[in-house]
């Protein structure tokens, strides 16, 4: 079997350094090109062709594709062929399950360390598919607490904390995902309703305590 070809988008360069030097530990595997935004993404993946895509769940700053649930919906709609490995800190169940159901192939924890990139690429190139373990370990109580608010968010809430942590406004919010100000800012005061806070700065600081959206 040749070589598999694997295109890498990252927007933090030393992610994608070691990313590089996991996977070209193996012969199998060969990384054809690198990608810093959304936009630089599509474009590779027209002129490269690769057999398997890993990208960052988080890619701010990209107006044309976005990041997060936007981008993975473009891919999944006009790049059908590549398989797509997922990096994120993301734990929330409903994202988790939607993205499966577009198609992606796997998702990557990066709390868990990179070393399960090449576990995947192994399952890919020995079987055809990447067949997951659920994840394991218990968590504190304070965690387990977080843990089951956030598992209340419904995934468009989850896109909405997500970007507007990033510290963008809720108008920017509503402009990068092509929806009203008042849908927004509907959803965000439903999330904070489930998560118990009351404030921006409350909400900001929760997100960044559970390193949710790196």
């Amino acid at each position: 079997m040749p070589q598999m070809k694997v295109l890498l988008a990252d927007d933090h360069p030393i992610v994608l350094m070691g990313v590089r030097e996991i996977i070209e530990r193996d012969p199998r595997f060969k990384v054809v090109g690198e990608a810093m935004s959304s936009s630089e993404l599509i474009d590779k993946i027209s002129l490269l062709k690769p057999d398997v895509i890993i990208t960052d769940y988080n890619m701010p700053g990209d107006d044309q594709y976005g990041d997060g649930t936007r981008l993975v919906e473009y891919l999944r709609r006009h790049f059908p062929e590549p398989k797509v490995l997922i990096l994120t800190v993301i734990t929330n169940a409903q994202v988790l399950t939607w993205l499966y159901e577009l198609g992606i192939s796997g998702v990557i924890s990066k709390s868990a360390g990179l070393e399960q990139i090449l576990v995947a690429l192994d399952a890919f190139y020995r079987q055809g598919h990447y067949q997951q373990d659920q994840p394991q370990g218990a968590l504190s109580e304070d965690a387990d607490d977080l843990s089951q608010r956030l598992s209340q968010l419904t995934v468009k809430e989850f896109e909405v904390l997500r970007l507007f942590s990033t510290g963008v406004s809720v108008s920017d919010v509503a402009h990068s995902l092509n929806r009203s100000i008042k849908t927004i800012s509907t959803l965000k005061i439903s999330a904070m309703r489930k998560l118990n806070v009351d404030n921006d700065q409350a909400l900001l600081i929760l997100c960044v305590k559970a390193n949710l959206f790196a």
